[in-house]
């Protein structure tokens, strides 16, 4: 028993906790077990990671208020394959965002002026926090893959001349999507290859008090089909292009994208904000090779009790898995005790980080964000692929990859009420018994079988 790695999480007191041979006797019981059947030889998804973002706030947090003990120490829990959780995949803005201490883009114009060649292009900011941690975070994890995502074009390329609310204006296409492949050039000079980048976040929110672009999929499509994938192109950028970076609940603007331009989209992101996470499973059945991706979702104050916010994670968790995704990327990887900060006139924060760095005393702050994604890329590896996984009964959630190396992660979540013992099967031979109590998550790693 003991050539498994097996971590649970029953409650905010103990979060994956290693199970040793003896506990994990001793928690066995004689109830009616329910069945989780593994099939290694039905086989979907390869996975890039799972992560989150260092968003101008998140930077500053870690690279400025830590302590340099401190940072080292995160940066190895979050990123090292061995010493940490092996977080994979980073989903850094492309200027400012919600989170950010100023509002800011890399082409920033006095009002009236405009800069057709980008000659003032520049991704100065971001060299000095954003830059050094997502270098730290590609040392200590090689298999890293970096997203860009703006949450809005500089304001002199819109109708509203700001950064906040607006539209692309369409003479600003090709200027936009030359400034899409600068940024990646800027960032490969820094040792950082982008592995994807979306068009727009959430394309179809135009929020009044933080940078946001309204961008109809009709919009996108053009902009993607006529400029972006060319640009691209006759630069050498491999880069790929996902489209859309919203919510479940509007499948058919990706949809409508994939229509109009699907040979020059790689994939579909999205966010968990609305709907439901069947929405990305019947878009990759219409346009079937097209990759998914779960690209942010956030925990906060509005599922403010413990064991609801830490099952949210745990639950969704496994259906964005089950649904075909080959990233699972929550929001801000630090905020701070006021959940902060956020851009002037933002207003009161609820969101959560995967830690919180407190501003005031210094005091580093693992969130219940972190003990989940643990649960997950701890055991599931880069480049793992997606296994059968079955559950007698309705109330275990279950995901399982294969990883590499041949080991074989899986990931259970009981939803019920009640203690259940499990029994987990690879083509009907026995490898495991357990009890779950009501409301926990197990992580198991199995050697490779054959």
């Amino acid at each position: 028993m003991s050539q498994f790695m097996i971590y649970r999480s029953t409650g905010e007191h103990e979060l994956f906790e290693p199970v040793s041979e003896e506990q994990l006797k001793s928690l066995q019981s004689d109830r009616e077990p329910i069945e989780v059947k593994l099939d290694d030889q039905h086989t979907f998804q390869e996975m890039d990671g799972f992560g989150a973002s260092f968003t101008d706030s998140s930077a500053y947090l870690i690279h400025q208020i830590l302590s340099e003990e401190q940072r080292e120490e995160l940066m190895i829990r979050l990123f090292h394959p061995e010493n940490g959780i092996g977080l994979s995949v980073i989903r850094n803005p492309m200027g400012a965002s919600d989170y950010a201490r100023t509002v800011y883009s890399y082409n920033d114009l006095p009002e009236g002026e405009t800069d057709l060649d980008l000659a003032r292009f520049s991704i100065a900011h971001d060299e000095e926090d954003v830059i050094p941690l997502t270098q730290k975070a590609l040392e200590l994890n090689p298999d890293l893959k970096l997203f860009l995502s703006p949450w809005s074009a500089p304001g002199w390329m819109k109708t509203s001349g700001s950064m906040i609310t607006g539209q692309l204006k369409h003479e600003y296409y090709p200027v936009y999507a030359e400034y899409f492949a600068k940024t990646i050039k800027a960032y490969a000079e820094y040792g950082l290859p982008v592995h994807a980048v979306t068009p727009q976040n959430e394309a179809l929110y135009e929020p009044g008090h933080y940078p946001g672009m309204l961008m109809p999929a009709v919009a996108q499509a053009d902009f993607i089909k006529n400029h972006l994938k060319p640009a691209f192109v006759s630069q050498g950028i491999q880069t790929k292009i996902l489209c859309y970076d919203h919510n479940w609940d509007e499948p058919g603007y990706p949809l409508t994208v994939l229509e109009q331009a699907g040979e020059e989209v790689d994939g579909v992101a999205w966010h968990w904000y609305g709907g439901e996470a069947s929405a990305q499973t019947k878009v990759y059945q219409a346009f079937t090779g097209k990759e998914v991706h779960f690209t942010e979702g956030s925990g906060g104050e509005w599922i403010p009790p413990f064991k609801q916010a830490f099952s949210n994670v745990m639950r969704t968790g496994i259906q964005i898995l089950r649904n075909y995704s080959k990233s699972f990327v929550l929001w801000n990887m630090a905020l701070d005790e006021n959940n902060g900060p956020t851009v002037p006139g933002f207003g009161r924060s609820t969101c959560r980080g995967i830690v919180q760095v407190n501003q005031q005393t210094g005091e580093l702050v693992y969130t219940l964000d972190y003990y989940a994604l643990a649960h997950f890329s701890a055991i599931i590896r880069s480049q793992a692929v997606r296994i059968e996984s079955n559950s007698s009964h309705e109330s275990i959630y279950n995901v399982a990859f294969r990883n590499k190396d041949g080991s074989i992660a899986v990931v259970l979540f009981n939803e019920g009420e009640a203690s259940e013992n499990i029994q987990l099967k690879l083509h009907n031979d026995e490898l495991l018994n357990l009890t779950m109590k009501p409301q926990s998550a197990w992580s198991i790693l199995i050697p490779n079988p054959s």
